[in-house]
């Protein structure tokens, strides 16, 4: 008599190789090589395409992300996850160059009041973007309130535009640090325009307006982020001071 194997999840015979209940493999497999790299690769959903995200997000960033919201989220990396994944090459690249000027950088002058959050910023970079995100998403909904995308669809479309600005800055803060030359002003630069650029063939490419409204957009939000945590850092140093 074949004997079957029971799932410790949820008691149910195995009759082959997994549960038919709760999908549970009947035999684990050993933990090797190829299991952790399996495992990375699950976390960051690298198996899912991360060189043919950029590559579409570089090529036809619009469509590409209009149709991962409306039809298909097989083929993209999930874009939170592409935005910390590439907000951290940014900072690791960052940090052993040795940058002094990067992506955000609100104080000059390291006063008490503003370079801890200048500090905490560019430390956390995946974090503060996600954050500008909701700045630029409400922006971007009341730029372009007659479309019909919600808050949510607009932050989805800005964490892979701004993971794709993550990875600009990060190729140009490489080449500063082997070059020596300040580069830095010109990968923002770039981004706006390819932000401006992206987010105008996002809506309707036609319009020429859009991407006008794209870039206006951009820098009130960036505006209100910057006053927001220059805010938050006067509140915190009020607080702590007394």
């Amino acid at each position: 008599m074949m004997m079957t194997a029971t799932c410790i999840s949820c008691n149910q015979d195995i009759p082959e190789n997994y549960c038919t209940r709760c999908g549970e493999p009947a035999k684990l497999k050993r933990i090797d090589w190829h299991y952790i790299q399996h495992e990375i690769e699950h976390v960051l959903h690298l198996e899912k395409g991360i060189f043919y995200t950029i590559k579409e997000l570089l090529v036809r960033p619009g469509r590409t992300i209009h149709n991962f919201i409306s039809n298909d989220r097989s083929r993209l990396v999930k874009p939170v996850v592409f935005l910390v994944v590439t907000s951290l090459i940014y900072t690791l690249i960052n940090h052993f160059f040795h940058i002094e000027e990067g992506y955000f950088n609100f104080d000059q002058t390291k006063t008490a009041v503003i370079n801890p959050i200048n500090e905490w910023v560019r430390s956390h970079y995946g974090y503060a973007n996600i954050i500008l995100g909701v700045f630029l998403a409400l922006w971007l909904k009341l730029f372009f309130r007659k479309y019909a995308y919600n808050f949510f669809e607009l932050l989805i479309l800005l964490c892979f535009l701004q993971g794709m600005g993550m990875l600009i800055f990060a190729i140009f803060a490489a080449i500063e640090g082997l070059t020596h030359h300040h580069l830095m002003q010109y990968s923002t630069m770039l981004f706006i325009i390819y932000f401006s650029w992206a987010v105008g063939q996002f809506f309707e490419k036609n319009k020429y307006i859009n991407y006008l409204k794209a870039l206006g957009a951009y820098i009130v939000g960036l505006i209100t982020f910057t006053c927001g945590t220059i805010l938050l850092g006067v509140l915190i140093y009020t607080i702590t001071k007394h």
